[in-house]
């Protein structure tokens, strides 16, 4: 089958590395691992992030226009070229899609969103025209590939028939993860002989953008966090970079003194091994959808301590992979970490029962059966027979 792929937040090929574009292209591989051919449909950005009504009718005239322009090359071109299924990832008030409901209507093929997220409170707000359009795409989607339980209860008012809605979890490929475990102690010694660390320190592990808004909050509430902790021995170990670097390392330091690394940007590869180093993982996630670098620590072996906010109960499996304290309760999170930082061998217990769960149901060859069965139920199948599909 193919597939035409679309974001119309951030373009997957962009070289910036985030969140959002890592988790499109654990999409675009799930699909190609079922057997399906993906194809980016465009790389139109309809991102409005300062709420301009102006703007926003200015992208729906241009998103409506690129959707013209693609039925006329598609209907244009030969049968066998055209795409067998739109679809959009990541549709929300701030970037709504404009092509996908048009494109999907002329060619009459399935038309399928995954992470739609419905938020009723900006209803009439600065984003009213995105809100809109947004749910209206919903509707008219045949399935809503959903991350979250928190993102369910939202859709679930908005969809009149609830079975077109999928629960798939977020996902990852675990492969490189195992890799960097396998090789956890001469990791574990490069980085101490790198960056000055002390090696029989239990290490903590943060990856994360730094950036204003709610990576900014979520680091000053993890150093509002570790300054609680400041009396026992630990270390930290920070990957990531951003506008706000300055304003993150002035706040860690101030939590506690000489006890934090800041590594910088770090390729994939890099981060997995950094995890496998670790012994623990802390992040706040204030406001995050879910909270992808929580699923790579524990896919690393790592237990995570967090907030059970919004989808990180998704993610975490709090008293079993890891331990969450109520939304913005730095206390409370100092608490779990000095009780995982006493406990060695519970740190050890938790971080073998993360890699099991996210091997056993949430690794991308899961999430392929998943959604590939999910589309068949559309009409769609893979040309590609299941015992020929890479794993």
């Amino acid at each position: 089958m193919r597939v035409a792929f679309y974001a119309p937040l951030k373009v997957p090929s962009h070289g910036t590395p985030s969140g959002d574009r890592r988790v499109a292209a654990l999409y675009v591989e799930a699909l190609q691992r079922a057997g399906h051919r993906v194809e980016l449909a465009s790389s139109l950005s309809s991102y409005d992030g300062a709420g301009n009504p102006e703007r926003q009718a200015a992208l729906r005239a241009q998103g409506l226009a690129k959707a013209e322009q693609l039925v006329r090359q598609l209907q244009s071109g030969a049968q066998e070229s055209r795409p067998d299924l739109w679809f959009t990832y990541h549709v929300y008030y701030k970037a709504p899609d404009w092509l996908g409901p048009h494109v999907s209507r002329a060619l009459g093929i399935p038309y399928v969103i995954a992470e739609a997220s419905y938020a009723p409170k900006r209803a009439g707000g600065p984003w009213d025209l995105g809100h809109e359009a947004s749910a209206e795409a919903m509707r008219l989607a045949n399935l809503l590939v959903c991350p979250t339980r928190f993102d369910l209860a939202c859709l679930e008012p908005i969809v009149a028939d609830g079975s077109k809605i999928l629960l798939l979890p977020p996902f990852l490929d675990t492969q490189p993860f195992d890799d960097a475990l396998e090789a956890r102690k001469t990791q574990r010694e490069r980085l101490a002989a790198a960056h000055r660390l002390d090696a029989s320190l239990p290490w903590i592990v943060v990856a994360a953008m730094m950036r204003e808004g709610d990576k900014a909050a979520s680091y000053r509430q993890l150093a509002d966090t570790l300054a609680r902790i400041s009396d026992l021995p630990w270390q930290l170990l920070v990957a990531g970079d951003g506008p706000a670097r300055p304003e993150v390392a002035r706040a860690l330091e101030t939590a506690a003194p000489g006890r934090t690394r800041l590594l910088g940007t770090l390729a994939e590869k890099e981060v997995a091994a950094l995890y496998a180093a670790g012994d623990l993982c802390i992040w706040p996630a204030c406001n995050e959808a879910y909270g992808m670098a929580m699923l790579e620590a524990q896919a690393a072996a790592l237990p995570v301590i967090s907030c059970a906010h919004r989808g990180v109960p998704d993610v975490v499996v709090d008293g079993h992979t890891g331990l969450l304290a109520p939304a913005n309760d730095s206390a409370e999170l100092a608490r779990l970490a000095r009780e995982l930082l006493r406990n060695p061998s519970r740190r050890t217990e938790m971080g073998r029962a993360a890699r099991q769960f996210v091997a056993g149901e949430r690794s991308l060859k899961a999430a392929a059966e998943r959604l590939d069965r999910a589309l068949g139920r559309l009409g769609v199948r893979s040309a590609v027979p299941p015992a020929t599909r890479p794993n």
